[in-house]
């Protein structure tokens, strides 16, 4: 199973089994960003689009929010939740973030939320240099992860119960 499939077929229900212990997190990661109104903000990995629909209300209808995800179930659930909070300043796309579709210097902030640490380690500083390449001088970033040596939470339970249980998960960006 590729990544891409194994997330399309959990779309629909990731955020009752992620949601709840990421959002505190992820809600740190989103204050950190200190998007302001009319800023061009790039979410890496948007899942069900929650973080994407803080971003483009930051933003303002002067700005603009633009997320990209590997998988198409995620990108069905993300348009449902973008459209029930009335945004319409957002943008997505199917991609891979170890080669960005966007020119360079063509955002204000990047975003990453539980997403990095799923790349191969070979993979990590090509899709930060792509992020490098697409953030504007003295652009921002923020990349809310887990890290190995971090007290146990809850979460971090979760998360490699499922890595361990599904291998896949630990391989996003290598197959799609």
């Amino acid at each position: 199973m590729t990544t891409r499939t194994f997330y399309d077929r959990i779309s629909g229900a990731y955020d009752l089994l992620a949601d709840a212990g990421e959002r505190a997190c992820r809600d740190q990661g989103l204050s950190a960003l200190k998007v302001s109104p009319g800023e061009r903000v790039l979410e890496v990995g948007f899942g069900t689009g929650h973080a994407l629909a803080s971003l483009a209300l930051a933003a303002g209808p002067s700005g603009y929010a633009c997320g990209i995800d590997l998988s198409p179930g995620m990108m069905a659930v993300a348009r449902r939740t973008v459209a029930g909070a009335g945004i319409h300043t957002i943008g997505l796309a199917l991609d891979d973030a170890r080669s960005l579709c966007f020119r360079t210097a063509s955002f204000d902030a990047v975003f990453m939320s539980f997403t990095l640490e799923l790349f191969a380690i070979v993979d990590m500083p090509v899709v930060l240099g792509e992020i490098d390449r697409v953030l504007r001088p003295a652009g921002r970033l923020v990349v809310v992860a887990m890290a190995e040596g971090e007290p146990a939470t809850a979460v971090a339970d979760i998360y490699r119960y499922l890595i361990d249980t599904f291998p896949i998960l630990s391989t996003v960006g290598r197959s799609t």
